[in-house]
């Protein structure tokens, strides 16, 4: 029998503290490395520049090119599937070279993309081919940008770090397409011309970056050190075993387990960090950490951002139909840049409560800010789109941010691997909502009533948090009985 270890009452150990006290606030001012500002400034140049194109890709193919509008359908929707779905093969790829390697391959499988499409732009195969190779690069890309920008940085830095990502990239998305409007039309050679040199140029500075994990990398680590809680005491070093202090062990017999020492560092499950033992088996600032892992085994992460994507994207897809009628299209494009706008400003702000909030609890918000957000919408008028754009923005807000956290904290896996298979995820609930959606808004308009579109959409973000609890609960029942046996 193992020696009975003394009880300690939960609110003992400086776990707590870290979460929600000191821990936060110094985390929230540790300053960025300079390898981290320059990353996240080249997310925002990459993402001005491919939203300086991609969203008029519709127009160009099928104006320009001349392809029909279902051969412009087939080729979009087979580049968002290489996009989102290729995130799965980026994973492996960027463990197996390196993070700063897969990112300059991605960038100039990118650069190479937008250049073909200057001689592209008389040819239909030409730029239908310049676009695979385009979207190939950003499946390679963004899961290794994320994974370079946590690498090295402690769970409590990961929320500020992968929100000020998350506000690089919307940053971009909102300016590109106004910048660009000028072009794309009267010169789109000069545009990709324009937008070619810039991916090389930030190619060009990924190359300076130096190698994750190599002391000036993202995280600016140098080498792994114990993880000391804020406020905790140092525990002092362990005497030098003597002689006496080790039992002899007859000759013959089999080795004695040894106890660890105190302080004695075990590894952690997710996302790299240490966890360092006590005596008395308090544990320290990882506690919170464990003890999320193990309280809901059924809300898997992929799953809930599956669901999450779904439900947003029928916003994304089909607010143009419905709002360019109502009221013009001059205020739908101001509600777009209105909605990236808050989402720049507003993510980082919101990302320490994002990441206190229980799994359970940020879906019932974040889904419950979506189907308020879906009933503005329905409600009609210029009030009722622009307020349900806010409630959307809050409600991805928190469920992508928590979903990328949840999904680190869960998994032993390689960030890049984690990144890639959350990238995988989002593309199966974008395309289920643009399939779903085509016959669900097409329904609603045979009926006479656009507005029912939305209402069928909020009744289904307000059926989905009851749906993943449902399935937390039902995981948890088989180990319930094991737990109360003595």
């Amino acid at each position: 029998m193992s020696p009975s270890r003394p009880k300690v009452a939960p609110e003992a150990g400086p776990g707590p503290a870290r979460r929600w006290g000191k821990g936060r606030g110094d985390a929230g001012r540790t300053p960025l490395s300079g390898a981290q500002r320059a990353l996240l400034a080249a997310s925002f140049l990459i993402t001005l520049g491919s939203f300086a194109v991609l969203p008029y890709m519709s127009v160009l193919l099928h104006r320009r090119l001349g392809l029909g509008l279902g051969a412009v359908g087939f080729v979009l929707a087979v580049a968002s599937l290489i996009q989102f779905a290729g995130g799965v093969v980026a994973g492996p790829v960027a463990g197996r070279i390196g993070l700063r390697r897969a990112m300059l391959l991605a960038l100039a499988l990118r650069t190479a993309g937008f250049a073909a499409f200057v001689p592209g732009l008389g040819s239909p195969a030409l730029a239908v081919g310049a676009l695979l190779l385009v979207s190939a690069g950003a499946a390679l890309y963004l899961p290794a940008n994320k994974a370079y920008l946590v690498d090295g940085a402690s769970e409590a830095a990961r929320p500020r770090l992968l929100s000020a990502s998350g506000s690089a990239f919307n940053a971009g998305m909102a300016l590109g397409p106004p910048a660009a409007a000028p072009l794309v039309m009267g010169s789109p050679g000069a545009l990709f011309a324009c937008v070619t040199v810039l991916f090389a140029l930030v190619g060009a500075g990924h190359a300076l970056l130096p190698r994750e994990g190599s002391g000036g990398g993202a995280g600016g680590r140098s080498a792994p050190a114990p993880s000391v809680s804020a406020g905790a005491p140092l525990t002092p070093p362990p005497a030098p075993l003597t002689p006496t202090a080790t039992p002899a062990t007859p000759a013959g017999a089999p080795p004695t387990a040894v106890a660890p020492m105190p302080g004695a560092s075990l590894p952690a499950r997710g996302g790299g960090e240490r966890r360092d033992r006590v005596p008395g088996g308090a544990a320290t600032a990882a506690a919170p950490v464990r003890d999320r892992l193990t309280a809901s085994p059924g809300l898997s992460p992929f799953v809930v951002t599956v669901l999450s994507v779904y439900a947003f994207m029928f916003f994304q897809h089909y607010l143009a139909l419905y709002a360019v009628p109502r009221t013009s299209a001059g205020f739908y494009g101001a509600v777009l840049t209105g909605y990236a706008a808050l989402l720049v400003v507003a993510q980082p702000l919101l990302a320490e409560r994002v990441a206190a909030l229980g799994y359970p609890a940020a879906q019932w918000w974040g889904f419950g800010a979506m189907a308020a957000g879906m009933a503005a919408i329905g409600a009609g008028g210029h009030a009722g789109i622009a307020v349900g754009a806010v409630l959307l923005c809050l409600g991805e807000i928190v469920l992508f941010l928590k979903n990328d956290l949840e999904a680190l904290a869960r998994s032993t896996a390689a960030p890049a691997s984690v990144f890639g298979r959350q990238r995988l995820a989002a593309g199966i609930g974008a395309f289920g909502a643009a399939v779903v959606g085509g016959q669900l808004y097409g329904a609603a308009e045979a009926a006479g009533s656009a507005r029912g579109f939305w209402v069928a959409v909020g009744l289904q973000c307000l059926l989905l948090p009851v749906f993943l609890l449902f399935r937390r609960r039902t995981a948890r029942n088989p180990e319930e009985p094991r737990a109360a046996a003595p």
